[in-house]
């Protein structure tokens, strides 16, 4: 089994290489800035864990995993924009359309989950895109019910926003019940540092225990896959721990 810095070694690699469309043009650039914006790479990293531990070989699996980092990338690219969170600065830096100007930054955006679905297509079967494309859809409703307010149960809406990109790896029950946990977990622990949404709504260890449940779930849900799951069990251990 490869070990997660192996694995996310593949994934910068991988990125650093991708060979962008060339009708993007001068978009190049500001593409290539929202993809290497410090982000901690969990979701291709599950993804290629993930496969292992299915049986197939993670190379096999990375333009999968970099189609889900853009459309991460895509859609913090577009949060960040005015008519959203309006947010100037993304991980230490100036966010996208800080940088290049707010029309750019949409189309970079647009770029972005574009050359996602490309990259989804690469495979023989149509699964991989089927799968990217509900999940952002998903995602894409979630945000609405954000911006709108118009969901009251937070869990429900954090499925969608976040989990949505997590679960999109495996179409099987037991993998897609462990994306599920991992997507929740992801966002309370990102709630809890940022002092928002399960941090409010439940206090500080209110939110602490959820997310230790959350937890939980997910390791239990890995023992119900009959696969070695180490360092998914890992990655889930370091998620309910991080502290940036």
């Amino acid at each position: 089994m490869s070990t997660r810095e192996e694995l996310i070694a593949l994934v910068e690699s991988y990125l650093d290489d991708l060979a962008l469309t060339p009708e993007l043009g001068g978009l190049e650039e500001p593409v290539r800035y929202a993809v290497a914006g410090g982000g901690k790479r969990v979701r291709p990293l599950l993804c290629l864990a993930t496969a292992e531990a299915a049986g197939a070989d993670p190379e096999a699996a990375l333009p999968a995993a970099a189609a889900l980092e853009l459309v991460h990338s895509f859609s913090l690219v577009h949060d960040d924009l005015p008519a959203l969170d309006d947010d100037r600065v993304r991980r230490g830096r100036p966010s996208t359309w800080a940088q290049f100007g707010e029309g750019t930054g949409i189309l970079a955006g647009d770029a972005l989950l574009a050359e996602a679905l490309r990259l989804a297509l690469t495979y023989p079967t149509p699964a991989v895109a089927r799968e990217l494309v509900q999940a952002t859809l998903g995602m894409i409703g979630g945000q609405y019910l954000d911006i709108t307010g118009s969901e009251p149960d937070l869990a429900a809406l954090h499925r969608l926003k976040t989990g949505q990109l997590f679960s999109a790896e495996r179409e099987q029950a037991p993998w897609r019940a462990f994306a599920d946990e991992v997507g929740l977990l992801f966002q309370i622990v990102d709630d809890i540092l940022d002092e928002d949404g399960y941090l409010i709504e439940r206090g500080a260890d209110g939110a602490r225990a959820l997310a230790d449940e959350t937890a939980e779930r997910a390791q239990a849900r890995l023992t119900e896959v009959p696969a070695d799951t180490s360092v998914l069990a890992g990655i889930v251990a370091g998620l309910a721990a991080r502290t940036s």
